[in-house]
């Protein structure tokens, strides 16, 4: 078994990980289930597919978060988790 103290393994990264393999999963099931997964245009006016706006909401997830805490100081992060996942809710909409 391989070292993995150098890592931050703290139970908020376990989850965070779990959470991105989760929506990969599910991700996969509804693949399975509805493969119609033709390109759209949205308001970014290029084509998109399931899996870019999976994406670009993850990416989205990120920046929010970073900005969060880089403006916001100690405020709990719940706000930058809501406000992710309406953004993501957002980006699979209208992207």
């Amino acid at each position: 078994m391989p070292d993995l103290a150098w890592m931050a393994w703290t139970p908020e990264t376990a989850v965070f990980f779990a959470a991105i393999a989760l929506l990969l999963v599910l991700m996969i099931l509804w693949g399975r289930l509805d493969p119609r997964n033709a390109p759209r245009k949205g308001i970014l006016g290029i084509a998109t597919q399931r899996g870019d706006r999976l994406f670009l909401s993850l990416l989205s997830a990120a920046f929010i978060h970073l900005a969060w805490i880089g403006l916001a100081g100690g405020w709990p992060l719940w706000g930058a988790l809501l406000l992710s996942v309406v953004c993501a809710a957002g980006v699979f909409r209208f992207v």
